[in-house]
């Protein structure tokens, strides 16, 4: 089992706290994080950082921590332009780039990046292939629907090779069958209950056994958000009131774990027991308090 930690992506009232960005990604890494993840909000009413370039100054800020993003809405952005970024994230930290990719679901706001919601299965499909194309071949031909290369190059390459792992999130069936069949693993969302999630990795790993793909070479993640406090209703009424904020609505309990370090450990367990093999924990208020707390008192129990 391995944990990771999300990163801090608010701005606030003061304006970037530079200072307090590094002490946690620093602090990360003394207590044994093997990732820290952010995610992507281009429109909302949260003051949340763009993914890519906080991952960009993560990388400045970290020496061993692997930098991922779960996940970004890949219809929204051009496959050409995100391969180049994301490579050029993956040198900055010196090959420890992860990526997590998804189509966002057909409630997004296409429209307000030109897109057509139409055709968005295809054109997350196409946008996949023609990154790895950029990532890998010396000389990129293209021929796809929404996108068309002739002899062309990028380069570098990525540092890692072929290419950054790729997760894949999603609810729908078919969008974990996808992730099957594209990805380097599977990324559940916070948004999803313990047994949601557990429903999706048997979906996963069922295809996973059509396509005749070992499953030691395809990794399983969930986001969890929590939140460790001794006083179990103020752990909640806390976590809840962080993620009205983040999403813009309420109604999170029933995903989210808060409460003590027993109550918190037991409800990790389960999400192992689900089939989780990476845990990225995701705390939302006093974040790096809440790292202090899960290392000392969660983790140790599990």
């Amino acid at each position: 089992m391995d944990f990771a930690i999300s990163i801090p992506q608010y701005v606030g009232a003061d304006g970037f706290d530079a200072t307090g960005f590094r002490e946690h990604l620093t602090r990360a890494e003394d207590l044994g994080f093997g990732s820290g993840w952010v995610q992507e909000q281009i429109l909302g009413s949260a003051p949340t950082l763009a993914p890519l370039e906080a991952l960009s100054y993560a990388a400045a800020c970290t020496e061993r921590l692997r930098l991922g993003c779960a996940v970004f809405v890949t219809p929204l952005h051009n496959p050409v332009h995100l391969a180049k970024a994301i490579t050029t994230v993956d040198h900055l930290s010196h090959g420890r780039v992860e990526v997590g990719v998804g189509t966002g679901g057909r409630a997004r706001p296409f429209t307000a990046f030109g897109v057509d919601p139409s055709g968005l299965v295809a054109r997350f499909n196409e946008g996949i292939a023609l990154m790895k194309a950029c990532w890998s071949d010396s000389e990129i031909n293209f021929d796809g629907r929404f996108w068309q290369l002739d002899r062309a190059a990028m380069e570098p390459k990525p540092a890692q090779k072929p290419h950054p792992p790729i997760w894949v999130g999603g609810n729908h069936p078919a969008a974990l069958r996808r992730a099957a069949r594209l990805g380097d693993g599977f990324f559940g969302a916070g948004s999803q209950t313990t047994p949601q999630f557990a429903e999706q990795v048997h979906v996963v790993r069922k295809e996973l056994t059509n396509l005749g793909r070992d499953p030691a070479t395809f990794k399983i993640a969930k986001r969890v958000y929590i939140h460790v406090e001794d006083d179990p209703a103020r752990a909640r009424e806390r976590l809840e009131a962080a993620l009205a904020r983040h999403y813009g609505r309420g109604g999170w309990s029933a995903v989210a774990l808060a409460g003590p370090p027993a109550t918190c450990a037991a409800g990790l367990r389960e999400v192992a027991d689900a089939g989780a093999e990476l845990i990225l924990l995701n705390p939302l208020v006093d974040d790096l308090d809440q790292m202090e707390r899960l290392a000392a008192d969660v983790l140790p129990e599990l």
